[in-house]
């Protein structure tokens, strides 16, 4: 249903209590108060049963979502593993009691005590133990996927000191991420993997505590979880209304255009679609005609994040920012717009699209002077300029800009020879788009069309997802795309997987762009040490404005909406979430 693809299984928050707390929240009271039954946006009396099927386009192979190795299964982190605490979907940045059933923060932040539900059951019927929670931390820091170890990495140690809690510690005071990232961390069965071998990947049914087990699987075709008829947490106010079918299937589908169709076949029931072109076009069924196919676009409060095509610094031919810069100036937001999405989207033009986290204005005070240190380093732009990307009157007429990225290859060093762009050593410029997503072949056409105009080569490859796994923990490539949406959590740590300099060379990282600057390192340090919102806006709107300035990527789309299509099988709450799908409340009527 999901593609998870490049997005961190992470929460990022802050707020220091001084007692314990059924809630950490950022800023304000929670909306839920401690005695709450259940959250607002479901049905507590939704009828249960009956089966959903739900479509992948991931062939997976794995059924391990926090190591490298392999391809995981969709669904294996909402279903099958929970965590301390669990987010509301109204409202921004609070998490509620899980696994935990109380939260004390030190009031330096430099620890947290976590109370363990005492209901709190793994599949096999075992307690939750702050053992387990002392092994999850453990095991990830140790031999998680990149992402996980650097995450958690500055979670100095985690004690036990009582049979019914955990203490986490932290390197650093006063950081409020830290947290939060451990009342988020995937708890994991320390004797399940006492057994298993946690660093490869299997097709076992992991050891879970979630409402869902795995009944049947077949690496890449399918996945089945079966709800957990004593599932421990059921009657929790985090869980009620939650998670109403007794069975959940998905099939995969390798082929996006096959995808589609098989919903309209009823081969499965439940669908979130990405391309404009088929909302468009391809919905007009019969079915849809007789009510029996519901197509609603469906307005959220959603942060959009950035969606993008991302530079491999890593490559010769991206080293100056006058290359990257060129190379943005082919891209026709306009005419695309017009001509292949129907007008469904707007330009995005920041790392924190649709929130007060983007920089839409000069550099403030505060923010200069966090900059100024790295002046000699740094795009004059980023001290004067507020970041606009290029704009067209939508003809398909970009002669202007293919003047303005004529010149900054030229004065890159990037000449014209018998048509052919080149270098001083007489070696062409050559660009290759790879992907895993037939559809975005549309948008990169019309690049390559202008890129040869400047005489430059470029070429589209598109590879299967398992391939392009690979290929992505390498970096072997030399654009790609990337749709970083982090749904309700403020910028935080996971700012630093994809960008601090440390893990531009390590195998299976996050930061794909292979950016190595100290400015931006001292930035995401103070990003994660933010004390109040000011700082964390500062911190925020600094480093979106150097990221966006360098031209590390080259910004796609957003659209601020849902776009859903189900069969009519569904009950649905009166009341949706603002800020997530809201499908797990979904019943079989």
């Amino acid at each position: 249903m999901w593609k998870i693809g490049l997005l961190i299984f992470l929460f990022s928050t802050s707020f220091a209590v001084a007692a314990p707390s059924h809630v950490l929240t950022l800023f304000g009271k929670p909306k839920y108060s401690k005695d709450f039954k259940h959250f607002a946006y479901v049905n507590p009396e939704a009828p249960k049963g009956g089966s959903v099927r739900l479509a992948s386009v991931a062939p997976f192979d794995s059924l391990n979502p926090f190591i490298i190795k392999g391809t995981p299964a969709d669904g294996l982190s909402n279903y099958v593993f929970e965590s301390l605490l669990v987010g509301s979907l109204d409202e921004p940045q609070s998490y509620y009691g899980l696994l935990a059933d109380s939260v004390d923060i030190a009031k330096d932040k430099s620890s947290a005590i976590f109370t363990i539900n005492p209901k709190a059951r793994w599949h096999d019927g075992e307690k939750v133990t702050p053992e387990d929670v002392v092994f999850s931390l453990n095991i990830l820091k140790e031999k998680g996927a990149p992402q996980y170890q650097l995450l958690f990495q500055p979670i100095s140690a985690a004690i036990i000191p009582n049979k019914n809690a955990v203490i986490f510690h932290f390197a650093e005071a006063n950081n409020r991420d830290l947290p939060f990232l451990a009342a988020s961390m995937p708890v994991l069965s320390k004797k399940y993997y006492s057994k298993h071998a946690f660093e490869k990947t299997s097709l076992e049914p992991p050891m879970g505590s979630g409402p869902y087990q795995i009944s049947k699987v077949e690496a890449g075709r399918f996945i089945v979880y079966k709800k957990v008829e004593k599932y421990w947490g059921k009657d929790l106010p985090v869980r009620v209304g939650q998670f109403n079918f007794s069975d959940i299937r998905f099939d995969v589908y390798r082929d996006e255009t096959v995808s589609l169709e098989a919903l309209k076949a009823h081969a499965y029931d439940f669908r979130e679609e990405y391309i404009a072109r088929n909302w468009a076009t391809a919905y007009d069924t019969p079915a849809l005609a007789k009510g029996e196919l519901i197509k609603k676009l469906i307005p959220n409060k959603i942060p959009s994040g950035i969606q993008g095509f991302i530079f491999n610094l890593r490559r010769p031919q991206f080293a100056d920012r006058r290359v990257r810069e060129a190379i943005g100036l082919c891209f026709d937001f306009e005419w695309m717009n017009r001509a292949l999405f129907y007008d469904a989207y707007k330009r995005s033009k920041s790392l924190f699209q649709n929130s007060d986290f983007a920089a839409r204005s000069l550099p403030s005070a505060a923010e200069l002077q966090l900059l100024e240190p790295y002046r000699k380093i740094l795009p004059p732009e980023v001290f004067n300029e507020i970041y606009d990307t290029p704009h067209t009157d939508g003809s398909g007429n970009v002669r202007e800009n293919l003047l303005k990225a004529q010149q900054l290859l030229n004065d890159a060093g990037w000449r014209v020879k018998d048509g052919i762009r080149v270098n001083a050593a007489g070696e062409p410029l050559k660009i290759e788009f790879l992907m895993s997503q037939a559809t975005l072949q549309r948008m990169v056409l019309p690049i390559l069309k202008n890129l040869k105009r400047l005489g430059i080569q470029g070429s589209f490859r598109l590879i299967d997802e398992a391939q392009y796994q690979k290929r992505m923990e390498r970096k072997d490539f030399d654009i790609t795309s990337v749709w970083w949406n982090l749904g309700l959590q403020f910028p935080g740590a996971e700012q630093a997987a994809f960008w601090y300099s440390k893990q531009a060379d390590v195998r299976g990282s996050s930061n794909y762009s292979g950016l190595n600057n100290p400015a931006v390192d001292a930035i995401l340090s103070k990003l994660s040490q933010a004390k109040n919102i000011a700082e964390l806006k500062t911190s925020a709107h600094a480093l979106d404005r150097v990221i966006m300035h360098e031209h590390i990527m080259i910004p796609q789309i957003y659209i601020g909406a849902f776009r859903f299509a189900w069969w009519d099988i569904f009950g649905i709450p009166r009341q949706r979430p603002d800020y997530a799908s809201g499908f797990d409340s979904w019943w079989i009527k």
